[in-house]
């Protein structure tokens, strides 16, 4: 249950960020409830994924992917194109949530 969680947090999350940028400084209302609710759900989910995982696992999974599918939802809905070295970053922040999955002992399996 608790990569559910922390799917379902990651996601909230993604849904929070995408409507932030849509909020336009918050001067749309729609957009800016969403950022608040999404960003709610979100940090609550990830209270209870921390009652099973270390603090540090949990956020560099959870900011981790969430700046990975942040960055492609840019590029899809908003035309953000991305350089090179953003490219490569990106990269360096996926294989370092492979490492922790696949090989740290603090990662639930």
């Amino acid at each position: 249950m608790t990569y559910v969680y922390l799917v379902l947090a990651i996601l909230s999350e993604t849904i929070g960020t995408t409507a932030l940028q849509a909020s336009q400084q918050f001067t749309r209302p729609i957009p800016t409830v969403v950022v608040f609710v999404a960003y709610g759900v979100s940090f609550y989910l990830l209270a209870m994924v921390l009652k099973t995982v270390p603090v540090g696992v949990a956020y560099a999974l959870w900011s981790g992917l969430g700046i990975v599918f942040i960055a492609l939802i840019g590029f899809l809905a908003f035309n953000q194109r991305l350089d090179l070295p953003a490219i490569l970053g990106i990269a360096l922040i996926l294989t370092g949530i492979l490492v922790i999955h696949l090989f740290s002992k603090t990662a639930p399996h």
